[in-house]
């Protein structure tokens, strides 16, 4: 049975001859879920391990690179941040068409429906909603030179490099003319911190981009789908993560297909709690928060336009993406609504 984006015949060669101990592959699946890179199980008859590739198709330069998200993962081993087991890198496009890690399968839950925690106690979605929060102010409290980050990114000037590359990233991958996004990279550009922190920073950090326990302690066991990471402002990851939380009665929210339906179970953090709970952890200074917050919404509608453009191409692999474009402008314009207060 072929896999889409594998070709088993020569990944079972170069595993024989780069990770012995591994076995031969008895099963690969797709994971579903993934949006972006693409996420398969392999199955040996030794171990359960994870292949990380990028898309088949409309691949923008300077995303999905695997080799930063691979050195990342590896650097953090050693770290508070829990993240999957390392196992071997490929550059080789030869082999599968595109170059891919393997690491170590984690056994726990991405959460990305609210069917997942439904019946979840109050106190449990509370600490896990917390928990989510102190494993990000740990991601930003690493050192990178301790772990040979150092030269993982430039971040003076990372706000401003992040507005031009996204604005880039739209002009390649926009499917039609969008009433509101010229205007709101102008007043983005006009709202750029003078000042920012400095801390490895995830790019893409929210509760399905986890693996997670939910009982009898809520736990996030790993940390996955680095391939945004860089060295840039904390608050830029808060920005997204406030972006994908959605708050009891936010309908509109609800109407965006990514990460709906869980933060608001019984006992989860609100937005505000959640921004909170960092800061308090963090010693952040939330008093521009909102220009974050617009920044991500405006980050999303720009993925959820790749995306988009993806799936018109017919180059997605899973279900659920042809309703996912009319998310673009609801985004665009709640950018819009947090710069106005």
């Amino acid at each position: 049975m072929s896999t889409p984006g594998i070709d088993r015949t020569r990944l079972t060669g170069w595993m024989a001859a780069n990770v012995p101990d591994a076995g031969e592959p008895t099963g690969i699946f797709l994971i579903s879920g993934g949006r972006s890179n693409l996420t398969y199980l392999v199955e040996t008859g030794v171990r359960r391990l994870v292949l990380r590739r990028p898309p088949l198709g409309h691949v923008l330069p300077t995303a999905h690179d695997m080799r930063r998200e691979w050195r990342v993962v590896s650097a953090l081993a050693p770290t508070p941040v829990p993240v999957p087991r390392a196992v071997a890198f490929c550059g080789d496009e030869d082999v599968i068409g595109a170059p891919f890690y393997l690491m170590e399968h984690v056994d726990g839950l991405a959460v990305r429906s609210g069917a997942e925690v439904a019946g979840l106690a109050p106190e449990r979605g509370r600490r896990l909603s917390e928990r989510l929060a102190e494993v990000l102010a740990a991601v930003h409290a690493v050192d990178p030179r301790r772990v040979g980050l150092a030269d993982f990114g430039r971040p003076e000037g990372y706000m401003a490099r992040q507005l031009e590359r996204w604005d880039r990233q739209w002009e390649r991958s926009r499917t039609r003319d969008l009433p509101g996004y010229d205007r709101l990279v102008a007043r983005l550009r006009a709202r750029l911190p003078a000042r920012s922190a400095s801390a490895l920073v995830h790019g893409d950090y929210r509760l399905d981009n986890t693996l997670v326990r939910l009982a009898p302690d809520p736990e996030i066991l790993a940390v996955v789908d680095w391939e945004m990471s860089t060295l840039g402002d904390p608050l830029a990851d808060l920005g997204l993560t406030l972006t994908y939380w959605q708050d009891p009665g936010d309908e509109e929210r609800a109407s965006i297909p990514v990460a709906t339906g869980v933060t608001v179970a019984p006992g989860f953090l609100t937005a505000r709690e959640f921004a909170a709970h960092y800061a308090a952890l963090s010693g952040a200074d939330l008093s521009d928060l909102d220009f974050y917050l617009a920044f991500g919404n405006y980050k999303l509608a720009v993925i959820v336009e790749g995306i988009h453009a993806r799936f018109r191409q017919g180059k997605t692999v899973g279900e659920g993406f042809e309703h996912i474009g009319a998310a673009v402008p609801t985004l665009v314009e709640r950018a819009h609504r947090v710069l106005e207060g």
